[in-house]
């Protein structure tokens, strides 16, 4: 018993620097994905930024076309779904002939 716990002492004292060092590459992989993500991160939102600001822009534009006197919106939209209308019925008579 006493040569079991002869060779378990060293044994165990060689084991404790070699478990922190693991502990320590761990938690330095671990701080390396952190980082890493914190970074796609950040990617993502300059470029979702920047998407929100070109749509901003496009909704400014289609508000001074909608709110300017001389753009007849309904006449126009009308004039779309006519367009549907007979586009649809062609494709109809196509897919029959």
């Amino acid at each position: 018993m006493e040569d079991v716990l002869g060779l378990m002492i060293p044994i165990i004292a060689l084991m404790i620097p070699i478990v922190w060092l693991l502990t320590r590459h761990r938690q330095k992989i671990a701080e390396m994905q952190i980082k890493a993500t914190a970074d796609l991160s950040a990617e993502k939102a300059a470029q979702y930024a920047s998407q929100t600001r070109e749509l901003e822009e496009r909704v400014r534009v289609l508000e001074r076309i909608v709110t300017d006197s001389g753009y007849n919106v309904a006449t126009q939209i009308e004039a779309l779904r006519d367009a549907r209308d007979v586009e649809a019925k062609l494709e109809q008579r196509r897919t029959v002939a």
